[in-house]
Protein backbone atom coordinates (compact mmCIF):
# COMPACT_ATOMS: atom_id res chain seq x y z
CA UNK A 1 0.00 0.00 0.00
CA UNK A 2 1.38 3.35 -0.90
CA UNK A 3 1.68 5.94 1.74
CA UNK A 4 -0.06 9.59 1.34
CA UNK A 5 3.52 10.68 2.53
CA UNK A 6 5.54 9.19 -0.16
CA UNK A 7 6.96 10.61 -3.42
CA UNK A 8 4.05 12.22 -5.37
CA UNK A 9 3.68 10.81 -8.73
CA UNK A 10 4.20 12.80 -11.72
CA UNK A 11 1.58 14.28 -13.37
CA UNK A 12 0.09 12.31 -16.05
CA UNK A 13 2.20 9.01 -14.65
CA UNK A 14 -0.54 6.24 -14.22
CA UNK A 15 0.74 4.32 -10.67
CA UNK A 16 -1.72 1.14 -9.68
CA UNK A 17 -4.72 2.07 -7.66
CA UNK A 18 -4.00 2.56 -4.03
CA UNK A 19 -4.47 -0.84 -2.16
CA UNK A 20 -6.77 0.15 0.36
CA UNK A 21 -8.20 -3.18 1.60
CA UNK A 22 -6.58 -6.23 0.58
CA UNK A 23 -9.53 -8.79 0.84
CA UNK A 24 -12.19 -6.94 -1.61
CA UNK A 25 -12.02 -7.61 -5.86
CA UNK A 26 -13.36 -4.40 -6.24
CA UNK A 27 -11.28 -1.40 -7.43
CA UNK A 28 -12.80 2.27 -7.96
CA UNK A 29 -11.01 5.39 -9.44
CA UNK A 30 -12.81 8.29 -8.26
CA UNK A 31 -11.71 11.28 -10.84
CA UNK A 32 -12.59 14.55 -9.82
CA UNK A 33 -12.32 17.73 -12.85
CA UNK A 34 -10.95 20.64 -11.48
CA UNK A 35 -10.69 24.09 -12.63
CA UNK A 36 -8.86 26.20 -9.86
CA UNK A 37 -10.36 24.29 -6.51
CA UNK A 38 -7.93 25.16 -4.43
CA UNK A 39 -10.72 26.12 -2.08
CA UNK A 40 -12.41 23.07 -1.91
CA UNK A 41 -10.19 20.06 -3.40
CA UNK A 42 -8.38 19.28 -0.40
CA UNK A 43 -11.31 18.57 1.28
CA UNK A 44 -12.93 16.44 -1.85
CA UNK A 45 -9.77 14.44 -1.95
CA UNK A 46 -9.66 13.69 2.35
CA UNK A 47 -13.06 12.41 1.55
CA UNK A 48 -12.50 10.62 -1.10
CA UNK A 49 -9.57 8.32 -0.01
CA UNK A 50 -11.44 8.13 3.18
CA UNK A 51 -14.53 6.57 2.01
CA UNK A 52 -12.36 4.27 -0.03
CA UNK A 53 -10.89 2.75 3.54
CA UNK A 54 -14.00 3.40 5.25
CA UNK A 55 -15.66 1.25 2.11
CA UNK A 56 -12.94 -1.48 1.80
CA UNK A 57 -12.56 -0.53 -1.16
CA UNK A 58 -8.94 -0.58 -3.76
CA UNK A 59 -9.35 2.34 -4.93
CA UNK A 60 -7.39 5.90 -6.25
CA UNK A 61 -7.99 9.47 -6.80
CA UNK A 62 -7.54 11.08 -9.71
CA UNK A 63 -7.47 14.33 -10.28
CA UNK A 64 -8.24 15.78 -13.98
CA UNK A 65 -7.11 19.52 -14.04
CA UNK A 66 -7.88 21.55 -17.03
CA UNK A 67 -5.33 24.32 -16.33
CA UNK A 68 -5.39 25.46 -13.14
CA UNK A 69 -3.62 28.47 -12.21
CA UNK A 70 -4.27 28.45 -8.15
CA UNK A 71 -2.11 25.63 -7.21
CA UNK A 72 -4.91 23.15 -7.27
CA UNK A 73 -2.11 20.39 -8.56
CA UNK A 74 0.11 20.72 -5.80
CA UNK A 75 -3.05 20.64 -3.54
CA UNK A 76 -3.91 17.31 -5.04
CA UNK A 77 -0.46 15.55 -4.66
CA UNK A 78 0.09 16.80 -1.33
CA UNK A 79 -3.60 14.77 -0.38
CA UNK A 80 -2.37 11.63 -2.28
CA UNK A 81 -4.44 12.23 -5.47
CA UNK A 82 -2.80 11.48 -9.19
CA UNK A 83 -2.72 14.57 -11.23
CA UNK A 84 -3.72 14.68 -14.74
CA UNK A 85 -3.29 17.38 -16.78
CA UNK A 86 -6.01 17.53 -19.60
CA UNK A 87 -5.26 20.92 -22.24
CA UNK A 88 -8.15 20.59 -23.94
CA UNK A 89 -10.82 22.51 -21.92
CA UNK A 90 -14.08 21.78 -21.00
CA UNK A 91 -15.92 19.94 -18.43
CA UNK A 92 -16.45 16.35 -20.41
CA UNK A 93 -12.95 16.68 -21.66
CA UNK A 94 -11.32 16.73 -18.32
CA UNK A 95 -13.52 13.99 -17.21
CA UNK A 96 -12.99 11.81 -20.03
CA UNK A 97 -9.27 12.19 -19.96
CA UNK A 98 -9.86 11.47 -15.96
CA UNK A 99 -11.60 8.16 -17.01
CA UNK A 100 -9.32 7.35 -19.61
CA UNK A 101 -6.32 7.98 -17.56
CA UNK A 102 -7.73 5.81 -14.18
CA UNK A 103 -6.81 2.28 -13.23
CA UNK A 104 -9.79 1.15 -11.56
CA UNK A 105 -12.36 -1.58 -12.67
CA UNK A 106 -14.54 1.16 -11.57
CA UNK A 107 -15.07 4.99 -11.89
CA UNK A 108 -16.99 7.29 -9.72
CA UNK A 109 -16.65 10.27 -10.97
CA UNK A 110 -18.10 14.23 -8.43
CA UNK A 111 -17.62 17.73 -8.65
CA UNK A 112 -14.52 18.65 -7.11
CA UNK A 113 -16.27 21.93 -5.09
CA UNK A 114 -17.41 19.85 -2.08
CA UNK A 115 -21.51 20.16 -3.22
CA UNK A 116 -21.79 16.26 -3.18
CA UNK A 117 -21.47 13.89 -0.55
CA UNK A 118 -17.78 12.37 -1.22
CA UNK A 119 -18.00 11.19 2.61
CA UNK A 120 -21.16 8.97 1.66
CA UNK A 121 -20.52 6.35 -1.27
CA UNK A 122 -22.23 3.74 0.56
CA UNK A 123 -24.95 3.17 -2.15
CA UNK A 124 -22.96 3.87 -5.27
CA UNK A 125 -20.42 1.30 -4.16
CA UNK A 126 -23.53 -1.50 -3.21
CA UNK A 127 -25.07 -1.02 -6.73
CA UNK A 128 -21.71 -1.23 -8.45
CA UNK A 129 -21.39 -4.91 -6.54
CA UNK A 130 -24.62 -5.69 -7.54
CA UNK A 131 -24.08 -5.61 -11.14
CA UNK A 132 -24.73 -1.82 -11.81
CA UNK A 133 -23.17 -0.70 -15.58
CA UNK A 134 -24.04 3.06 -14.51
CA UNK A 135 -25.13 4.70 -10.73
CA UNK A 136 -26.90 7.58 -11.02
CA UNK A 137 -27.04 10.04 -8.25
CA UNK A 138 -30.60 11.33 -7.17
CA UNK A 139 -30.25 15.07 -5.32
CA UNK A 140 -34.41 15.15 -5.04
CA UNK A 141 -34.45 11.96 -3.24
CA UNK A 142 -31.06 12.62 -1.57
CA UNK A 143 -32.09 15.89 -0.72
CA UNK A 144 -30.90 19.51 -1.32
CA UNK A 145 -29.80 21.40 1.10
CA UNK A 146 -30.62 25.62 1.49
CA UNK A 147 -28.19 27.12 -0.89
CA UNK A 148 -27.01 24.35 -2.68
CA UNK A 149 -29.07 24.87 -5.71
CA UNK A 150 -30.59 27.98 -7.82
CA UNK A 151 -34.49 27.99 -8.01
CA UNK A 152 -34.46 27.86 -11.64
CA UNK A 153 -32.31 25.08 -11.50
CA UNK A 154 -34.30 23.24 -9.47
CA UNK A 155 -37.37 23.94 -10.32
CA UNK A 156 -37.59 24.24 -14.02
CA UNK A 157 -34.07 23.40 -15.41
CA UNK A 158 -33.29 20.10 -14.50
CA UNK A 159 -37.33 18.83 -13.67
CA UNK A 160 -37.87 19.95 -17.64
CA UNK A 161 -34.45 18.63 -18.87
CA UNK A 162 -34.80 15.41 -17.06
CA UNK A 163 -38.09 15.06 -18.01
CA UNK A 164 -37.29 15.39 -21.72
CA UNK A 165 -34.82 12.84 -21.29
CA UNK A 166 -37.55 10.69 -20.33
CA UNK A 167 -39.58 10.90 -22.87
CA UNK A 168 -37.53 11.05 -25.70
CA UNK A 169 -34.89 8.01 -24.64
CA UNK A 170 -37.44 6.30 -22.31
CA UNK A 171 -34.50 6.50 -19.48
CA UNK A 172 -35.74 5.97 -15.88
CA UNK A 173 -33.94 8.26 -13.94
CA UNK A 174 -35.26 11.63 -12.29
CA UNK A 175 -32.19 13.40 -12.06
CA UNK A 176 -30.81 13.61 -15.64
CA UNK A 177 -28.15 16.13 -14.96
CA UNK A 178 -26.81 14.89 -10.80
CA UNK A 179 -22.81 15.52 -11.33
CA UNK A 180 -21.74 12.24 -9.10
CA UNK A 181 -22.36 8.69 -10.76
CA UNK A 182 -20.43 5.80 -10.53
CA UNK A 183 -19.56 3.15 -13.49
CA UNK A 184 -17.97 0.34 -15.07
CA UNK A 185 -14.87 2.05 -16.70
CA UNK A 186 -14.87 -0.27 -19.73
CA UNK A 187 -18.86 0.03 -20.64
CA UNK A 188 -18.48 3.87 -20.44
CA UNK A 189 -15.20 3.60 -22.43
CA UNK A 190 -17.18 2.01 -25.01
CA UNK A 191 -20.00 4.29 -25.41
CA UNK A 192 -17.63 6.93 -27.28
CA UNK A 193 -17.95 9.75 -25.67
CA UNK A 194 -17.50 12.90 -27.45
CA UNK A 195 -19.10 16.06 -26.36
CA UNK A 196 -16.22 18.37 -24.07
CA UNK A 197 -18.50 20.52 -22.39
CA UNK A 198 -21.71 20.17 -19.59
CA UNK A 199 -23.94 18.18 -21.64
CA UNK A 200 -21.35 15.32 -21.23
CA UNK A 201 -23.31 14.77 -18.75
CA UNK A 202 -26.34 14.38 -20.75
CA UNK A 203 -24.58 12.13 -23.35
CA UNK A 204 -23.48 9.79 -21.00
CA UNK A 205 -27.06 8.99 -19.77
CA UNK A 206 -28.69 8.55 -23.29
CA UNK A 207 -25.04 6.98 -24.78
CA UNK A 208 -25.65 4.24 -21.90
CA UNK A 209 -29.29 3.97 -22.31
CA UNK A 210 -29.04 3.59 -26.23
CA UNK A 211 -26.32 0.66 -25.28
CA UNK A 212 -28.61 -0.73 -22.81
CA UNK A 213 -26.70 -0.81 -19.52
CA UNK A 214 -28.08 -1.70 -16.47
CA UNK A 215 -28.69 1.78 -14.97
CA UNK A 216 -29.43 1.97 -11.09
CA UNK A 217 -30.25 5.56 -9.28
CA UNK A 218 -29.32 6.06 -5.52
CA UNK A 219 -30.26 9.14 -3.45
CA UNK A 220 -27.44 11.73 -2.98
CA UNK A 221 -26.93 14.45 -0.69
CA UNK A 222 -26.31 18.27 -2.68
CA UNK A 223 -24.71 20.52 -0.32
CA UNK A 224 -24.05 24.33 -0.64
CA UNK A 225 -20.30 23.91 -2.89
CA UNK A 226 -17.38 25.53 -0.42
CA UNK A 227 -16.51 28.17 -3.36
CA UNK A 228 -15.64 31.74 -2.87
CA UNK A 229 -16.29 32.31 -6.64
CA UNK A 230 -19.21 31.58 -8.72
CA UNK A 231 -19.53 28.26 -10.40
CA UNK A 232 -18.42 27.13 -13.50
CA UNK A 233 -21.72 26.50 -14.83
CA UNK A 234 -23.89 28.63 -17.01
CA UNK A 235 -28.01 28.73 -16.69
CA UNK A 236 -28.72 29.55 -20.14
CA UNK A 237 -25.77 28.61 -22.19
CA UNK A 238 -25.17 24.85 -20.62
CA UNK A 239 -28.90 24.50 -20.08
CA UNK A 240 -29.36 25.31 -24.32
CA UNK A 241 -26.22 23.16 -24.86
CA UNK A 242 -27.94 19.99 -22.91
CA UNK A 243 -31.33 20.68 -24.39
CA UNK A 244 -29.72 20.72 -27.71
CA UNK A 245 -28.16 17.34 -27.31
CA UNK A 246 -31.32 15.99 -25.99
CA UNK A 247 -32.46 17.19 -29.61
CA UNK A 248 -29.74 16.26 -31.90
CA UNK A 249 -29.87 12.86 -30.44
CA UNK A 250 -33.53 12.14 -30.62
CA UNK A 251 -34.62 12.94 -34.27
CA UNK A 252 -37.98 11.73 -33.85
CA UNK A 253 -38.83 14.51 -31.99
CA UNK A 254 -36.77 16.85 -33.43
CA UNK A 255 -38.31 16.10 -36.86
CA UNK A 256 -40.33 13.23 -37.19
CA UNK A 257 -43.50 13.83 -35.22
CA UNK A 258 -43.42 17.44 -35.88
CA UNK A 259 -42.63 16.86 -39.48
CA UNK A 260 -45.40 14.54 -39.12
CA UNK A 261 -47.93 16.90 -37.50
CA UNK A 262 -47.39 19.64 -40.22
CA UNK A 263 -48.13 16.65 -43.30
CA UNK A 264 -51.33 15.85 -41.78
CA UNK A 265 -52.76 19.20 -40.77
CA UNK A 266 -51.30 20.50 -44.23
CA UNK A 267 -52.93 17.67 -46.52
CA UNK A 268 -56.19 17.77 -44.23
CA UNK A 269 -56.60 21.64 -45.19
CA UNK A 270 -55.54 21.16 -48.70
CA UNK A 271 -58.47 18.41 -48.68
CA UNK A 272 -60.84 20.66 -47.40
CA UNK A 273 -59.66 23.38 -49.41
CA UNK A 274 -59.36 21.88 -52.64
CA UNK A 275 -63.23 22.46 -53.68
CA UNK A 276 -63.64 26.08 -52.60
CA UNK A 277 -63.50 28.39 -50.04
CA UNK A 278 -65.59 27.74 -46.79
CA UNK A 279 -67.09 29.37 -43.94
CA UNK A 280 -67.12 28.60 -39.82
CA UNK A 281 -69.30 30.60 -37.99
CA UNK A 282 -67.90 34.10 -39.18
CA UNK A 283 -64.30 33.03 -40.01
CA UNK A 284 -63.77 32.44 -43.83
CA UNK A 285 -60.98 30.12 -45.67
CA UNK A 286 -60.16 30.66 -49.16
CA UNK A 287 -57.27 30.80 -51.03
CA UNK A 288 -55.15 32.26 -48.65
CA UNK A 289 -55.77 29.64 -46.58
CA UNK A 290 -54.60 27.34 -48.58
CA UNK A 291 -51.56 28.44 -49.10
CA UNK A 292 -51.05 28.62 -45.70
CA UNK A 293 -51.53 24.67 -45.40
CA UNK A 294 -49.78 23.89 -48.52
CA UNK A 295 -46.64 25.50 -46.56
CA UNK A 296 -47.20 23.62 -43.83
CA UNK A 297 -47.26 20.12 -46.05
CA UNK A 298 -44.45 21.16 -47.89
CA UNK A 299 -42.28 21.89 -44.68
CA UNK A 300 -44.00 18.68 -43.22
CA UNK A 301 -42.73 16.32 -46.60
CA UNK A 302 -38.91 18.30 -46.12
CA UNK A 303 -38.52 17.87 -42.32
CA UNK A 304 -39.25 14.03 -42.55
CA UNK A 305 -37.10 13.24 -45.20
CA UNK A 306 -34.46 14.92 -43.14
CA UNK A 307 -35.61 12.84 -40.44
CA UNK A 308 -35.40 9.58 -42.12
CA UNK A 309 -31.27 10.75 -43.60
CA UNK A 310 -30.17 11.81 -39.96
CA UNK A 311 -31.73 8.99 -38.59
CA UNK A 312 -29.92 6.71 -41.08
CA UNK A 313 -26.72 8.12 -41.04
CA UNK A 314 -26.60 8.72 -36.90
CA UNK A 315 -27.06 4.24 -37.21
CA UNK A 316 -24.89 3.98 -39.83
CA UNK A 317 -21.94 6.21 -38.13
CA UNK A 318 -22.41 4.51 -34.80
CA UNK A 319 -24.00 7.62 -33.07
CA UNK A 320 -27.49 5.80 -32.39
CA UNK A 321 -28.28 2.41 -32.56
CA UNK A 322 -29.67 0.78 -36.09
CA UNK A 323 -33.71 0.86 -36.03
CA UNK A 324 -35.61 -1.91 -36.83
CA UNK A 325 -38.35 0.31 -38.52
CA UNK A 326 -36.42 2.04 -40.65
CA UNK A 327 -34.49 -0.77 -41.72
CA UNK A 328 -37.20 -2.51 -42.41
CA UNK A 329 -38.75 0.41 -44.49
CA UNK A 330 -35.22 0.97 -46.45
CA UNK A 331 -35.69 -2.87 -47.26
CA UNK A 332 -39.36 -1.95 -48.60
CA UNK A 333 -38.65 1.08 -50.58
CA UNK A 334 -35.69 0.38 -52.88
CA UNK A 335 -33.70 4.19 -54.22
CA UNK A 336 -35.35 2.93 -57.65
CA UNK A 337 -38.67 2.70 -56.02
CA UNK A 338 -38.74 6.24 -54.37
CA UNK A 339 -37.65 7.64 -57.65
CA UNK A 340 -40.17 5.61 -59.55
CA UNK A 341 -42.90 7.04 -56.95
CA UNK A 342 -41.32 10.47 -56.89
CA UNK A 343 -41.09 11.48 -60.69
CA UNK A 344 -44.81 10.05 -60.94
CA UNK A 345 -45.78 12.34 -58.18
CA UNK A 346 -43.82 15.55 -60.09
CA UNK A 347 -45.58 14.23 -63.36
CA UNK A 348 -49.12 14.70 -61.87
CA UNK A 349 -48.21 17.74 -60.60
CA UNK A 350 -46.64 19.21 -63.88
CA UNK A 351 -49.97 17.56 -65.18
CA UNK A 352 -51.51 20.29 -62.72
CA UNK A 353 -49.95 23.13 -64.12
CA UNK A 354 -50.52 21.88 -68.05
CA UNK A 355 -54.13 21.63 -66.97
CA UNK A 356 -54.48 25.31 -65.61
CA UNK A 357 -52.83 26.23 -68.46
CA UNK A 358 -54.99 24.55 -70.74
CA UNK A 359 -57.92 26.00 -69.05
CA UNK A 360 -56.78 29.44 -69.70
CA UNK A 361 -56.03 28.85 -73.13
CA UNK A 362 -59.57 28.21 -73.70
CA UNK A 363 -60.88 31.14 -72.10
CA UNK A 364 -58.51 33.34 -74.66
CA UNK A 365 -55.61 33.85 -72.13
CA UNK A 366 -57.12 36.85 -70.47
CA UNK A 367 -57.47 38.05 -67.20
CA UNK A 368 -57.97 35.21 -64.35
CA UNK A 369 -59.52 35.85 -61.37
CA UNK A 370 -57.08 34.24 -59.10
CA UNK A 371 -59.44 33.00 -56.35
CA UNK A 372 -61.10 30.63 -58.76
CA UNK A 373 -58.08 29.88 -60.75
CA UNK A 374 -55.45 29.39 -58.34
CA UNK A 375 -56.21 26.10 -56.51
CA UNK A 376 -55.43 23.78 -58.94
CA UNK A 377 -51.46 25.01 -59.69
CA UNK A 378 -51.09 24.73 -55.50
CA UNK A 379 -51.70 21.11 -55.65
CA UNK A 380 -49.30 21.33 -58.57
CA UNK A 381 -47.04 22.70 -56.92
CA UNK A 382 -47.57 20.89 -53.58
CA UNK A 383 -46.81 17.35 -55.47
CA UNK A 384 -43.80 18.32 -57.79
CA UNK A 385 -42.10 19.70 -54.70
CA UNK A 386 -42.88 16.72 -53.01
CA UNK A 387 -41.83 13.93 -55.80
CA UNK A 388 -38.33 16.09 -55.71
CA UNK A 389 -37.88 15.69 -52.15
CA UNK A 390 -38.93 11.96 -52.44
CA UNK A 391 -36.58 11.71 -55.25
CA UNK A 392 -33.96 13.50 -52.85
CA UNK A 393 -34.18 11.08 -50.20
CA UNK A 394 -34.37 8.46 -51.89
CA UNK A 395 -30.54 9.53 -53.49
CA UNK A 396 -29.38 10.24 -49.47
CA UNK A 397 -30.65 7.24 -48.17
CA UNK A 398 -28.80 5.16 -50.69
CA UNK A 399 -25.30 6.29 -49.46
CA UNK A 400 -26.02 5.40 -46.51
CA UNK A 401 -26.49 1.17 -47.65
CA UNK A 402 -23.56 1.39 -50.33
CA UNK A 403 -22.27 -2.48 -49.81
CA UNK A 404 -25.14 -4.14 -48.07
CA UNK A 405 -27.15 -4.59 -51.67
Amino acid sequence: MTSPASTAPVAGEAPAPEDTAGTDTLELSIVLPCLNEAETLATCVRKARESLRRLDVKGEVVVADNGSVDGSQEIARANGARVVDVPRRGYGAALMAGITAARGEFVLMADADDSYALDALDGFVSELRGGADLVMGNRFDGGIQAGAMPFLHRYLGNPVLSRLGRLFFRIPVRDFHCGIRAFRRDRVLELGLRTSGMEFASEMVVRASLARLRIREVPTTLRPDGRSRSPHLRTWRDGWRHLRFLLAFSPRWLLYYPSLALQVIGLAGLAWLAVGPHVIGRIGFGLQSMLACATMFVLGVQGLGLALVARSYAGHLGLLSPSPRLIRLLERFSLERGLVLGGLLSLVGVGCFVAAVTSWGEKGFGALNVADTMRVPIIGMVLIVTGFQMIIVSFTLSLTRIGED
